[in-house]
């Protein structure tokens, strides 16, 4: 089977179900396992280069009011693969190429390939994802034996963290040029790690949010976790507000690599959950060190 991933996130769950070698065509932001980097780009971004957090979020806004495309479909490489199927998304045209989009372009190539879309809103929806991709590539076997240790995974921390007589509020930051809080199953794994998110809500998508209202609703922990930026440029971030007095003084003040364990709805989100945990609960869970930094 020939098959196009134009997620990240689904670009992992194939690789860790097996289904692998029948990857053709990913997306210029598939990084993770490494071999998917041997895979034909079909996808790539539209925006320039060396942009900051404002400017992104700048012309982001400003090409979805135009409506422009975030997203580049490389329609050569579409069909020069010529897949069975497609992988993508419905849920935010900020995160990746619209689903309306893929299907144009295969109807403008003549390709008749399955598109299947794959949009979680929460925790348990993106496991499920991975049972989803299994029935569709053959992999039902690959796919079950991982959504089963993956909820054990997330067993073992509910009871590392059960005993804790109170749960942390905690401020998620999708973004922090404007602040964005974290949306969709993000919630879901304060609350998997023994927390209270105090800014985003379980299913809702991320929404800016101003300062004042990070302060007013008091976090004990502020997370911060943008999109795009890896760990080392998530703790660059988080200095810089520290540094600006942009953060409840209170409040501890930790970075994590957001897009390894948090915002792509793929198996490592039980790392990020795991990893939170660690920081919520440091004398109940052992945490996931190599994954957050302290700032403050």
């Amino acid at each position: 089977m020939r098959i196009v991933s134009l997620l990240p996130s689904t670009t992992e769950i194939l690789f860790a179900i097996g289904a692998g070698d029948d990857v053709a065509g990913v997306t210029f932001e598939c990084d993770f396992p490494p071999e998917a980097r041997a895979r034909r780009v079909v996808s790539n971004t539209a925006l320039p280069e060396g942009l900051t957090a404002a400017e992104i979020d700048a012309e982001v806004s400003k090409r979805m009011a135009a409506g422009e495309d975030i997203y580049r479909l490389e329609e050569d490489a579409l069909r020069d693969i010529d897949p069975e199927l497609i992988l993508t998304q419905d849920l935010c045209a900020v995160c990746a190429v619209d689903v309306s989009n893929v299907e144009g372009a295969l109807d403008h190539l003549g390709c008749r390939a399955r598109v299947l879309t794959v949009d979680p809103s929460s925790l348990d929806e993106v496991i499920e994802s991975i049972a989803t991709i299994g029935a569709a590539t053959g992999h039902d076997d690959e796919a079950s034996e991982l959504t089963s240790s993956l909820r054990a995974r997330l067993a073992r921390v509910a009871d590392a963290v059960g005993g804790a007589q109170v749960a942390p509020r905690v401020a998620m930051l999708e973004w922090t040029d404007p602040p964005f809080n974290a949306g969709h199953w993000v919630p879901d794994l304060v609350t998997g790690a023994g927390g209270t998110e105090v800014l985003g809500r379980p299913g809702v998508p991320s929404v800016r949010v101003e300062w004042q209202a990070i302060e007013a609703a008091a976090p004990d922990i502020v997370v911060v976790a943008p999109c795009g930026y890896r760990l080392d440029g998530a703790r660059r971030l988080a200095q810089a507000l520290v540094a600006d007095g942009r953060l409840p003084a209170s409040a501890a003040v930790w970075a994590i690599d957001a897009d390894a364990v948090v915002v792509r709805p793929g198996p490592r989100v039980v790392d990020g959950v795991e990893a939170i945990a660690g920081i919520v609960h440091p004398d109940l869970a052992p945490g996931r060190p190599e994954l957050v930094t302290r700032v403050r």
